[in-house]
């Protein structure tokens, strides 16, 4: 049975993403325990809330070297909403710096007239890596939900794994780059595609 870790930083409702995994078989423990991560099969790291508060938590509770540790192993990683954002070198929601595992910068929506912020409720996607694993059995052009003011605009455009429109506006919905998948929606709030990426992670990590 996949033994999953999913960190705990106080910033965001973790349980229903876990209850998910749990659901798709996997055990899921929420820690932020160095040794437990270490140990797991798989990780995931959640979040919602503000850039600055994210990752000073992160960082006052010690989990930045086991979060770069387990990405470095190899290890399945999933980053949902803030655990996406964490990922890269900053944000212009503040002044600290991300993580900076992946290169690459979290934007604001630009404003334009009729153009709502944050962008919230369902929306589809528009995949750029079709063939990913995320996106097995989700069918085409799913409605996934959202509530975000802030995307990822990374240097590498080849991580993008899918896109989602807001306005005119075309951003980053999920990447995908080696053992690192992360989304910007919320699975645990998309009905049955939600749960069928967190099933498709359950199985990715075996």
């Amino acid at each position: 049975m996949a033994k999953i870790a999913m960190i705990d930083y106080d910033m965001g409702n973790l349980h229903s993403a876990a209850k998910g995994l749990r659901s798709a078989g996997a055990t899921v423990e929420i820690t932020r325990d160095p040794t437990v991560i270490a140990a797991a099969d798989g990780i995931v790291l959640p979040g919602v809330g503000a850039f600055d508060p994210a990752v000073q938590a992160l960082r006052a509770c010690g989990l930045e070297g086991p979060i770069r540790g387990a990405i470095a192993s190899g290890k399945p990683f999933l980053g949902i909403c803030l655990g996406l954002h964490l990922l890269f070198e900053g944000s212009e929601e503040g002044q600290e710096s991300g993580l900076g595992i992946l290169p690459g910068w979290v934007r604001r929506f630009h404003s334009e007239p009729g153009l709502t912020i944050p962008h919230m409720g369902w929306n589809q996607l528009a995949f750029v890596q079709p063939e990913h694993w995320a996106w097995q059995g989700l069918g085409d052009s799913p409605y996934v939900y959202f509530v975000h003011s802030y995307f990822v605009d990374p240097v590498d455009a080849g991580v993008r794994a899918a896109m989602v429109g807001h306005g005119s506006q075309m951003v980053t919905a999920a990447i995908a780059s080696n053992n690192i998948t992360a989304v910007q929606f919320h699975p645990e709030k998309s009905s049955q595609a939600g749960l069928q990426l967190l099933a498709n992670f359950v199985k990715q990590v075996g």
